[in-house]
């Protein structure tokens, strides 16, 4: 009798554990592709990149570059991404932080070791250092 309840208590923790987050998981991209609609960016299941251009029941049509459109249904869909948030100053700073970190990695020298340059100043060549 013991060894029925011992089964029953792992069955139902398995559920609660594993079958029970997938099933969710599965409700939550269903209703994500059965939500997508005109001018959504997606993800194929094939790695296609595209914005849905038309909607016809299950039928959708998915243009993935300028006047290149794909026909497919909706389980074709992978995942629909989110708007994009167009912000360029954090691009043009980032490009700013980049430039300085290259600068201050030039004439970087660890502890104990010593820079080495070329007569004319730039990095050693593989020939220069046999």
């Amino acid at each position: 009798m013991a060894f029925v309840i011992i089964m029953v208590l792992v069955l139902g923790v398995m559920y609660v554990t594993m079958i029970r987050p997938q099933r969710q998981r599965q409700a939550q991209q269903q209703w994500t592709v059965e939500s997508a609609g005109v001018g959504d960016d997606v993800l194929t299941t094939g790695g296609i990149y595209g914005t849905i251009t038309e909607v016809e029941g299950d039928d959708i049509v998915v243009e993935i570059a300028p006047a290149l459109t794909v026909h497919m249904t909706r389980r074709g869909i992978a995942a629909v991404l989110p708007p994009d948030e167009e912000d360029e100053e954090p691009e043009a700073d980032g490009a700013a932080d980049a430039d300085a970190d290259d600068d201050a990695d030039e004439g970087a020298v660890r502890d104990g070791e010593e820079a080495v340059r070329s007569a004319a100043g730039d990095v050693p060549s593989a020939d220069e250092h046999r």
